[in-house]
């Protein structure tokens, strides 16, 4: 009878640990749906990514775009706090980058142009007479290939696409993969990596505009607190966005994020609002902290690490009213930017880093969004 009492106790300790174990499994997973076709008829996947927190990251195969980010506030009330549309069919029409895998270069290249190897490359004139965003039918616009990934303590999908020699305008076939991995902290990190067969410039980023408020709250970014503390420098531009070539202190002026500062403080003082490229005084390689947004009515933050050698930051300034997810209005500063990235027009820029990819290179970036509340 003792021995029996024992055997019915050992197996109830194993199904109160497998159970544990299913609950686990069942607050941490990435399942998938379908989310339409595009205008040519090619079916679209949008994947789902939860941890046992209550964080959820929705993402689709066209343009490897984030279509939602919901995390708890103060309350452990869950809000979307990412601006985008409810269907595919609204991502297929000229929209703003919503949530977008941006490339082959992100930002702007003067005049849609530039010379590599005693050659001028044309690229598609998509902004004025600028490049931008990787031109008419960028990585945005396209289907990726998806994979599901499972890892111990984090779940994720990583997208793959096939970028062919002359597309846009760029030399060289280059194959592109993007990570994103949803860890059990609040944790979005995003993994670049891409090879190509010919020299190409090569700039990707991530274009999701952010309202810590929540999406659909009907308020503007400009409560928001910023600070970027390695944000010692930014990059002047002219009337086109191109950057001039100069890189000008922040100190003593309203681009001075290295303490933190509510967005609309000084915004005003900037002509057109915010979209500028920040420099990081940067000391080693690896993952630095680039930002921390805080938006206080929520008690919602973000940190945001990259690799990269800064960021541009944006106030959605052209907004104009777009109607988006569950029916919000998006006016202008709705949302904003955090885009880890290289210089803009770098390839007609010697100055600037390097952002040519050779072949036989592997071009790796990382960058991550680590969502916090204060309560």
């Amino acid at each position: 009878m003792k021995r029996m009492s024992m055997l019915l106790l050992f197996v109830a300790c194993g199904l109160c640990a497998f159970g544990a174990l299913a609950r686990e499994e069942t607050f941490f997973t990435v399942t998938s749906e379908p989310f339409g076709k595009t205008p040519q008829g090619e079916d679209v996947e949008q994947y789902i990514l939860t941890n046992h927190k209550g964080m959820t990251v929705k993402i689709m195969t066209y343009g490897a775009t984030v279509t939602s980010i919901q995390v708890p506030d103060k309350k452990g009330e869950s809000a979307d706090v990412t601006l985008g549309f409810d269907s595919l069919a609204k991502y297929a029409e000229p929209h703003p980058y919503f949530g977008v895998t941006v490339g082959r270069y992100a930002n702007r290249i003067a005049n849609g142009k530039f010379s590599l190897n005693a050659r001028t490359y044309r690229l598609a004139v998509n902004n004025g007479p600028n490049h931008l965003h990787g031109g008419l039918k960028g990585f945005d616009k396209v289907v990726w290939k998806a994979e599901p990934q499972h890892f111990q303590h984090n779940v994720g999908v990583k997208f793959t696409y096939f970028s062919r020699d002359g597309e846009e305008g760029y030399p060289g076939n280059m194959t592109v993969s993007v990570a994103y991995i949803l860890s059990e902290d609040n944790e979005l990190t995003i993994d670049y990596a891409a090879t190509t067969d010919k020299a190409t410039p090569v700039n990707l980023t991530h274009h999701t505009y952010f309202n810590l408020a929540g999406a659909a709250s009907g308020k503007t970014i400009l409560d928001h607190q910023l600070r970027m503390p390695a944000a010692t420098r930014y990059l002047p531009v002219d009337k086109g966005l191109i950057p001039t070539g100069e890189l000008k202190d922040v100190a003593g002026t309203p681009m001075d994020f290295r303490s933190r500062f509510k967005i609309g403080e000084r915004i005003g003082s900037v002509e057109g609002g915010y979209d500028h490229y920040y420099v990081l005084n940067r000391k080693k390689p690896g993952l630095m902290l680039a930002a921390d947004l805080y938006e206080p009515e929520s008690g919602r933050g973000l940190l945001l690490y990259t690799t990269e050698p800064g960021l541009q930051f944006y106030t959605g300034n052209f907004l104009d009213g777009v109607v988006g997810r569950d029916g919000a209005t998006y006016q202008k500063n709705a949302g904003l930017c955090l885009e880890p990235t290289h210089y803009p027009d770098s390839p007609n820029k010697p100055e600037f880093p390097n952002t040519i990819l050779q072949p036989g290179q592997i071009y790796i970036q990382k960058s991550m969004f680590k969502f916090y509340v204060k309560k």
